[in-house]
């Protein structure tokens, strides 16, 4: 028999040999993870189900870390620019609108993802896109991380400007290292960054908005007549409106970071389940809320500006708005107090931008290459892509970005939520959520199709295929109708088929009355797993956990096969719980 090499790099495995001398089925777990992917504690199960025993913070830690994550100041450049572009009847309008669009598609979410412990990627697969089919989405997620961080590191580097004399282009520079240090370590690290942060905060975020309502209390009832900038917005405007609300609903894809932190949640039990409830629906959806009132608070702001006779290019940039608000009230401490906020702020958001990103890159990569060296490396690379796009200037065609990326974002955000609220409870797709590569169809065309579709069409109306009128200005929405109306004709015509390629023994409702957080070893990496992240393998006739099933490359998904089904497969031996 050929020996099985003790290590091997980046999850990939030796080749095993059979008693016979035949290749194929392994004798002995062949798999070991570099350093960097093999420690949980920097892993954080970024491709995993998260187990039981990691869950351990209160529903309370949970949502103060995901809420802490919403601390980003976006949201005050993106409500500025939607008022002073589209004036303030439609402009606000489009702001609720859309808050109130984000908060129902994220209700589902955030619960199933609270509840399952799966993360946005793992939550796509089992919702109608099938394993291969939410790599596209992947990329989607990926993308909506890197593009807020060069959002929010843009923000920070004019607050290095604004203090410091610090040039931009250096400034995007710093504003990018200072966040790796922190999302190296996880969810422990950040949870502490969170908590810590969070009263000064918010305390911070109150002191503009009263400086204004004292010092200059007309800001307000200008903000209710304004025109934009132009003067030519003074009436409400559909098309204004249908402009406003594609560009605020560019942050749906937000649910996805919250989720990130919700799959962490503890396990809903009769003691804990009104806090569950609350924190979930806080920490999950709720984000919304205070991220509308920062879009209208930096209009208010931005108005604020003009009044005092800055200029429409201050008028949209955080810092700016911070510091004349509050100018009248500190004086000379006005530079450094507006500097300490606007950097703790962006500290928070793009730790969070960074942490999620490395996530969906992690997902993407592994299903493309088959390799995971760890989720840390992809932390750079997230920081980098961020990083030209700072140096491309992108804050100075937001609107654009933002608009055209809703369209994608959306159909994804609704073809994900009507499964939930619309296809599982009609029993057209199963009631559970199953993410293992070993129990999925490549390709399932209810979620993907209908966001393919979705996203194509709204994509052409945002580039005028159909003209400048209402499909241009609603394209978003048009979007999200689509594919929340495809996804459950597709399920239906379908009969559900494409959901579950073959029945899952382990943990799934085949399996019967199971302990979901025994302990099971993986036969490839030798580690034990909770239950839900196993797999019956019938290539290598053992269990192997759901990683080794995504990284596997030569089983050529034999399981899923015609006529090909795993055999009896032996159980491995309990494990006692890991401490945490």
């Amino acid at each position: 028999m050929s020996p099985v090499p003790e290590s091997t790099q980046a999850g990939e495995p030796a080749v095993g040999s059979t008693s016979d001398g035949s290749s194929g089925v392994l004798t002995a777990p062949d798999r070991t993870y570099a350093k960097a992917a093999a420690s949980e504690s920097l892993e954080d199960y970024s491709l995993r189900y998260a187990p039981l025993s990691f869950r351990t913070w209160t529903p309370y830690v949970v949502a103060t870390t995901a809420i802490g994550g919403i601390a980003y100041l976006a949201d005050f450049s993106i409500g500025a620019s939607i008022v002073l572009t589209n004036g303030a009847a439609s402009g606000i309008t489009a702001i609720l609108a859309a808050a109130v669009i984000i908060f129902i598609t994220g209700v589902p979410i955030a619960r199933a993802c609270a509840k399952y412990g799966v993360d946005m990627d793992l939550l796509t697969r089992g919702t109608g896109f099938g394993y291969f089919g939410s790599t596209l989405t992947s990329l989607i997620y990926a993308s909506f991380t890197f593009i807020f961080f060069a959002l929010e590191g843009s923000i920070m580097a004019q607050g290095f400007l604004y203090a410091f004399g610090l040039p931009l282009a250096v400034g995007y520079l710093v504003a990018s290292l200072l966040i790796i240090p922190i999302v190296v370590f996880g969810m422990k690290a950040l949870a502490k960054l969170h908590v810590w942060t969070q009263p000064l905060w918010l305390v911070l975020l109150a002191l503009p908005f009263v400086a204004v309502a004292v010092h200059n209390p007309t800001a307000f009832k200008r903000l209710g007549s304004f025109a934009g900038t132009d003067g030519a917005h003074s009436a409400f405007s559909w098309h204004a409106f249908g402009l406003g609300m594609g560009v605020a609903l560019s942050l749906i894809a937000q649910i996805g970071e919250q989720a990130d932190y919700l799959r962490f949640m503890p396990k809903k039990t009769k003691e804990n389940s009104r806090a569950w409830n609350v924190a979930t629906t806080v920490a999950g959806p709720g984000w919304v809320v205070l991220g509308a009132a920062k879009q209208i608070g930096g209009a208010l702001l931005a108005v604020s500006v003009l009044q005092l006779g800055g200029t429409a290019a201050d008028a949209v940039e955080p810092i700016h708005q911070y510091a004349e608000a509050i100018k009248p009230w500190l004086g000379g401490a006005t530079v450094a107090v507006a500097t300490i906020f606007v950097v703790m702020s962006q500290i928070k958001i793009n730790t969070t931008n960074a942490y999620s990103g490395s996530l969906s890159w992690s997902n993407f990569f592994s299903r493309i290459t088959h390799r995971h060296p760890g989720r840390v490396y992809y932390v750079a690379l997230n920081v980098g892509v961020a990083l030209l796009l700072m140096e491309l200037n992108m804050f100075s065609f937001l609107n654009t970005i933002l608009g055209f990326y809703s369209n994608v974002g959306i159909a994804w955000v609704g073809a994900v939520c009507a499964d939930l609220l619309i296809n599982k409870p009609l029993g057209w797709s199963p009631k559970h959520i199953e993410f293992k590569r070993a129990y999925l169809y490549t390709i399932n065309p209810v979620g993907f199709g209908s966001m393919a579709i979705a996203s194509l069409v709204s994509v052409m109306a945002f580039f005028k295929a159909f003209g400048d009128g209402w499909t241009y200005a609603f394209s978003p929405l048009i979007a999200l109708v689509l594919a929340m109306t495809l996804s459950p004709l597709l399920a239906w015509a379908t009969k559900g088929k494409y959901y579950i390629a073959r029945p899952n023994l382990v943990a799934g409702p085949e399996a019967g009355e199971v302990d979901m957080a025994e302990e099971l070893t993986c036969s490839t990496c030798g580690t034990a797993y909770e239950r839900p992240d196993m797999a019956d393998c019938a290539y290598t006739q053992s269990l192997v956990c759901s990683l080794c099933c995504s990284l596997e490359s030569r089983c050529h998904d034999e399981c899923k096969k015609p006529g090909a089904a795993a055999g009896p497969v032996l159980l491995g031996t309990p494990q006692v719980p890991k401490s945490v």
